[in-house]
This record gives structure tokens, sequence and C-alpha cells, in this order.
């Protein structure tokens, strides 16, 4: 186990009737709010009326900014910051699943930041400083709830590039299993390959002496596939809805990577691809991961081996560990599909014809990940076992 610091500083609201306590917050950051949504799912199933009467009652004046898109993009981003500047906004909510969360981070940081953004997504300038955030969320899956990250989408480059700033931590987090149960089953199946694959980014590592890591990780991935299959044939179940909203949350605020070094080039693969094709996220990951298992397999049959026991429950039957690594992987693959989630990028009708682009998106001139560090070749053959 590698030295570590560890700080979260999200002041988290998590069970029924936790919206409650927006009052509360708006006490502290001040009265003039913009408030971030997305294609206004909110306003269909209440939320929005919910939200706003909080506010009201607080006496806040409301400025707004919706459809932020699934892949949110820059321009939506210096959009808020221009909102915030015109109406004098003293912090930002957004309302919704993490693709409106990583925008308004973007935003919070932006308003702050005199020139392009894209500056500082690409890590051509610091972020110094950004408003207050807070989150309602929609949707169990990418974890910006609690965390520092954010993803943003350059749609005149091509580009989609994550970053990250202790400056956007949301100052506090309300998630309401209630506010997940209208999200569609497509989107559910993302957002649980979504929080796997967090997992999995910081399980797969070189380093020793990680067990307690090591249970963590595995216990949230073992909630849940036994939780999965029931949610997506009983949408509306509140108890599962609560599992899976916690699983995602904790799959990415930090606690999984204490004293490890995580691997993330799969997140990187990813973005290129739906760069280019503009797919959801979490469709992306469940194609390409298990591919990069198999792919990477070999520089650490013992950690893979060790998830297909622990995690899948594969049994030895005096197999070596390769053949009971492998099974793992298969069991992985096997499962998602089960839920409902694609394999092959050929069920979005991708072809081969753009790889190299995508491949130097995703690597640039140089490398990406840690488990095994990748070349342009090797994301090209992962995507080519992929289609």
């Amino acid at each position: 186990m590698k030295p570590f610091v560890f700080h979260n500083p999200t002041r988290l609201y998590f069970g029924a009737n936790t919206l409650r306590y927006l009052a509360d917050e708006v006490e502290k950051y001040g009265k003039k709010v913009l408030l971030v949504y997305g294609g206004g799912s909110i306003k269909r199933n209440g939320l929005y009326n919910e939200v706003m009467a909080q506010l009201e009652q607080s006496g806040c004046t409301v400025s707004e900014l919706g459809g932020v898109e699934p892949n949110p993009r820059l321009s939506t981003v210096h959009r808020g910051a221009e909102i915030i500047r015109r109406d004098g906004i003293e912090w930002v909510l957004a309302v919704g699943g993490g693709s409106t969360l990583d925008c308004a981070k973007a935003i919070a940081a932006a308003a702050h930041y005199d020139g392009n953004f894209w500056d500082c997504v690409t890590r051509k300038a610091p972020v110094k400083s950004a408003l207050p955030l807070g989150t309602v969320l929609t949707l169990a899956a990418t974890g910006s709830e609690m965390n520092l990250n954010s993803v943003i989408t350059n749609e005149e480059t091509v580009e989609k590039v994550g970053w990250g700033s202790p400056h956007v931590y949301p100052a506090f987090s309300i998630l309401d299993p209630k506010n997940t149960v209208t999200t569609p089953k497509d989107h559910t199946v993302y957002g649980m390959v979504d929080m796997m694959a967090h997992v999995f980014e910081q399980y797969f590592h070189h380093d020793s002496n990680t067990p307690v890591q090591d249970g963590l990780a595995e216990g949230i991935l073992r909630a849940v596939i036994a939780t999965a299959p029931k949610l997506v044939n009983d949408l509306g179940n509140l108890e599962y809805r609560e599992t899976i909203l916690y699983c995602g949350t904790m799959a990415l605020n930090g606690i999984l990577a204490m004293g490890t070094v995580g691997d993330w080039a799969n997140h990187d693969m990813e973005h290129a691809l739906s760069a280019v094709y503009d797919i959801p996220h979490g469709g992306g990951l469940a194609i390409l991961f298990p591919n990069w298992m198999q792919y990477v397999l070999d520089d650490n049959v013992a950690r893979f081996r060790q998830f297909a026991v622990n995690v899948f429950g594969v049994r030895e039957d005096g197999r070596s560990d390769r053949e009971i690594a492998e099974e793992g992987i298969k069991a992985l693959r096997s499962f998602w599909n089960s839920i409902g989630a694609p394999s092959r990028l050929s069920d979005y009708n991708i072809d081969d014809s753009r790889f190299e682009e995508m491949a130097l998106k995703a690597v640039g001139e140089g490398t990406r990940g840690n488990f095994r560090k990748l070349t342009k070749e090797d994301v090209m053959n992962i995507y080519r076992m992929s289609l």
C-alpha cells in the first residue's frame, strides 16, 4: 500500500425525504442561485417543482440553465458561466444525473476563469477557485455527487476529456432514492455498468497489501451484481434503487483509491469513442472493459483470478489460475448482457473506419493506463476486439 492523503468535504444527505435539507444549505451559500438541469425529466416527474418550492420559500432568486446534454458540451459550460456573471449568481445547484453535475462543476469553475475553460479541462491552466455547488441527484452512475471529477466534451474539436479540481467538490449532495425511480431501464443499466467500471479502474492495480480496499471494492461489485437483475425487472422498487444509489456514490468518492494507483485507460478509450460517436458512456464501457481485461490478463493473472473467485464465485475445480481468471471475465460479459448492456461496437453500428482517430484521442502521442501502459496500437487492438 502506498502512502496517501484523503479528504472529502462533501456533506451527503442520503435517504427518504432528504430534499428538506435544501433550505438549510441555502442559508450558507446565498439567495442568488443558478439552477442547472438536463432535458426536462425533472419537470415531468415533479422534482423541479419540489426544488423550486424549497428555493422560493427560502427567498432565492433563481436563474436557470436547462438542456444540459448527456455528454455535456463546452458551449453549455460557457453559457452557464455567462449567466452567473450577468445575474450576480452566488452558488450553483445541479439537479439531475452525472452529466448535469459534471457540467455544473465546470460552470462553477468557469465563472471564475477569464478565458476559454477548455484551458482548464486540458490542464493548460489551473482551476484556482469556483462558486459553491450543491447537487440533487436523479441517476445512480457517475459518483459525481461526492467527488472532484468532471467530463466535458468540446464539440468543435470533437474531444471528450475528464478533469478535476478540489475546488469543485460539491458542498452538499442530496440523494433520495425516490428521485431515481423514473430513470428508464436503459439508463439504469448504463449507470450500473458505469459504477462497476469505476470500481474496476481502482481495483485493477499492482499494489500489495490492500485487503481492506479489495474487500470494499468486491463488496460493492457483489451488491450491484445481486441487485441489478432485480432492479431491471422492478424499476420502481425503492429498496433496489437505494442500494444501487449508494453503490454509485461509494464507487467513486475516493475511498477505494486510498493507497493504490488505479488504471483509467478504459475511461480514456471510451471518452474517445463517445466523443466521436456520441454514444452513452455506460454503453461504451460495457463494450470495452471485458476486452481490455482479456488483453491485459497476463500482466497480473493473480489479480484477475481474485476477481473471478471473490466477485463472481468462480470455483477452482483444479483449473489453472489463468483458466479461473478467464471464466471471471466471461462471467462479467454474461452478467452485463443479462441486464441489457451492449457487448459489441456493432450494437451502435460502429465500424473500424475511425479507430486510429479515436486511439489518438485516447493516448495522444504517449500512453494511457497504469495496469498496463497502452500505446495507440494497443488501443486500436482493443477497439478491434470490440467490433
